[in-house]
């Protein structure tokens, strides 16, 4: 596994990185989520050795710099334009490959993963943030690494190159590999990630799997609605169950449908719909980070107001 122990990291008088500790596990993938400015990429730079700061990271137990092909150890993908412009994707690749001791033939093999072998002849200066992506972790796979650690790489691939992604993925931790992935993908977060790391201002807030971050800060809830809003109501409040109005039903605090559609029946209130709403990445990870934002705006402004 990669440990990850106790990095710290003052930038400008500003402790962007404080005190971090956390693994990232083989056979997993771990979603890395925080608010811009959170100190993400500060982390992965620290990690990787390419930030000077404070803490140790081990990857099966040792440095990084210790071993003789660190390529083999970690793939990175940091930026999507990491890459000489006029150079081909093929010439770029084929450079990364030398450099490393990878034979040639590795990289035609990486180029058809990532779906980039009709491209291979063009310069990279002129591909679309998506296509960059590609030839980014196409880089990354060279040397078939045990490890990936990768920063936004969802950004600017299209609905079926988002999905691609999170299937290769997924496939790559189930080779006893282990992936680390930080995305503002929330959505697409919850379907790719085993665990997850949250940061918010350098600061370590949640390590755990992804299905106890959602349980443990967000609840399930039952939603319903009914022919007469207003007779339920009534019948909650004598019930003293909590509720809140939720569009053209209700939002109640419970983990279970049958007593409230009990309810419902015994009181003669026609049920139009009833359901368990469960807890979303989403909602836990706004739980969590709230107040940690480094921008944040007010919804509904406007000039005039």
């Amino acid at each position: 596994m990669i440990e990850v122990k106790h990095l710290s990291k003052v930038y400008k008088q500003k402790q962007a990185v404080d005190d971090i500790t956390f693994k990232v596990e083989t056979g997993k993938v771990t979603g890395f989520l925080g608010p811009n400015g959170a100190g993400k990429s500060t982390t992965m730079r620290l990690m990787l050795g390419l930030s000077n700061g404070k803490g140790t990271t081990l990857y099966d137990g040792k440095a990084l710099k210790s071993y003789a092909q660190p390529s083999e150890i970690v793939g990175i993908l940091l930026e999507a334009k990491a890459f000489h412009p006029t150079r081909s994707a093929r010439q770029h690749l084929n450079i990364l490959a030398i450099e490393s001791g990878i034979p040639l033939k590795r990289v035609d093999e990486v180029l058809e993963v990532v779906g980039l072998s009709s491209e291979a002849k063009k310069g990279p200066g002129k591909f679309s943030l998506g296509m960059s992506q590609r030839l980014g972790l196409a880089g990354a796979l060279l040397s078939n690494p045990k490890y990936l650690l990768l920063d936004e790489p969802a950004n600017g691939l299209d609905p079926e190159g988002i999905v691609w992604l999170r299937e290769f993925l997924i496939s790559y931790a189930d080779k006893d590999h282990g992936v680390f992935v930080s995305s503002h993908l929330l959505s697409e977060m919850s379907q790719l990630a085993d665990n997850v790391v949250v940061i918010g201002r350098g600061k370590l807030l949640a390590n755990t799997s992804m299905a106890d971050f959602i349980a443990g800060n967000v609840a399930s809830h039952v939603y319903i609605r009914v022919t007469d809003t207003d007779k339920f109501i009534k019948i909650l409040d004598e019930k003293k169950i909590a509720y809140k109005k939720d569009g053209k039903g209700l939002q109640i605090d419970r983990d279970k449908t049958d007593a409230i559609g009990k309810l419902a029946f015994e009181a003669k209130v026609p049920v139009l719909e009833l359901k368990i709403r469960s807890a979303s990445l989403e909602e836990a990870f706004l739980e969590v980070t709230a107040g940690t934002e480094e921008y944040s705006g007010k919804a509904g402004a406007h000039k005039n107001d």
